[in-house]
C-alpha cells in the first residue's frame, strides 16, 4: 500500500548503533492541524497526520454526538485557507441551519487526561441515546488472533515511520474491510467511522474494530456511536472504558498479542459458553 500525500517527509538524523555515528535519511509521519467547521464556523481543530481528511471531519461529528447519521450531511469540502496549497480546513455542510458553533464546542468531550468525572462522563453518554450494540455477532478467538499481524502488514505509513496509530475493521471471519493511519487513535477511529459513513455501511453491526495503543474510553464511545459489537487493541484499556463496555453492551479485548488476549466486558460474543478456569472455584 502506498501512503496519502503529504502523509510523511524526509529528513536527516544522525544515529548511533554500536559505537558508530552517521548520518542518515529518516521519514517522520508528518503532523498538521485540521480545523474542522460546520456550516463555515470553525468547530474544533485536531493534529491529524493528512490523508482521508473529510472522512475524519464527517466521522467525528458522528463519534462526538454533533450528528446522529451521515443523513445529516449535505456536502463535506476541503478548503486551503491558509495559503500554500495544502488543504488545512475541512466544512461539513450540514442540511439544517439550527445550532450554535460555541454549543457544538462544548459538546466535545474531554481527553482522559483532563481528569473528567467518570460518573458525569457515563450519564452524558446515556443521554446521547447510544444503544448496546449487535448481541447476536460473534467470532472466533482463532480469528482474533489473526487481526494484528493483518493491521501490521496493512500500515502503509507506520511501515515507513514507526509513529503512527490505526485503526481498521474486519468482519466475523476477520477479512480486512478499511483500515486508516494518523498520529493520534482517536483520529484514525473518526476516519474510519467517515469512511463507513460515506459507504453507507452505519451502523458497523458485523464489525470488529481493533485500534492500535490502549482502549481508552474515548475510544469506546466512538466504537458504540459506531454501532460496533467487538472493539480489540494491542494494548490495556482504561477502567472508565471497562465500565462504559459492560454498562452498555460492547465486547472489549486488550492485550491482543500472538495467541493470547484479555476480555474485559461482553465474553459472549467470542467466548461462548467457556468455562472459565479459576472462578467459582471453592
Amino acid at each position: 500500500m502506498r501512503p496519502p500525500a503529504h502523509s510523511v517527509v524526509l529528513t536527516q538524523v544522525t544515529e548511533w548503533q554500536d559505537g558508530e555515528v552517521s548520518a542518515v535519511a529518516d521519514m517522520l509521519a508528518v503532523e498538521e492541524p485540521l480545523e474542522i467547521r460546520v456550516n463555515g464556523a470553525p468547530v474544533t481543530v485536531t493534529m491529524r497526520t493528512p490523508g482521508h481528511d473529510l472522512e475524519l471531519a464527517a466521522g467525528l461529528l458522528l463519534s462526538e454526538g454533533i450528528i446522529e447519521s451521515g443523513d445529516e450531511i449535505a456536502a463535506v469540502r476541503a478548503a486551503d485557507v491558509a495559503g500554500g496549497g495544502k488543504s488545512n480546513t475541512a466544512d461539513v455542510e450540514l442540511r439544517t441551519q439550527s445550532f450554535e458553533a460555541a454549543k457544538l464546542q462544548r459538546n466535545f468531550f474531554a481527553a482522559s487526561s483532563c481528569g473528567i468525572c467518570g460518573k458525569a462522563t457515563i450519564e452524558s453518554i446515556r443521554r446521547r441515546g447510544l444503544r448496546a450494540p449487535n448481541p447476536n455477532f460473534r467470532v472466533r478467538p482463532e480469528v482474533l488472533c489473526l487481526l494484528p499481524e493483518t493491521i501490521r502488514v496493512e500500515q502503509a505509513v507506520f511501515a515507513r515511520t514507526g509513529g503512527l496509530h490505526a485503526a481498521a475493521l474486519f468482519d466475523a471471519e476477520g477479512a480486512l474491510v478499511a483500515l486508516r493511519e494518523d498520529v493520534g487513535r482517536h483520529n484514525a477511529v473518526d476516519k474510519v467511522i467517515g469512511w463507513a459513513m460515506h459507504a453507507a455501511k452505519l451502523p458497523l453491526a458485523e464489525s470488529i474494530l481493533m485500534v492500535s495503543g490502549r482502549g481508552g474510553f474515548e475510544i469506546a464511545q466512538k466504537a458504540l456511536a459506531a454501532g460496533v459489537p467487538v472493539l480489540a487493541s494491542v494494548s490495556a484499556p482504561s477502567s472508565l472504558a471497562v465500565k462504559l463496555a459492560r454498562e452498555l453492551g460492547l465486547t472489549l479485548i486488550g492485550f491482543l498479542r500472538g495467541r493470547r488476549f484479555v476480555v474485559y466486558a461482553g465474553a459472549a460474543r467470542c467466548l461462548p459458553e467457556t468455562r472459565v478456569a479459576g472462578f467459582g472455584a471453592r
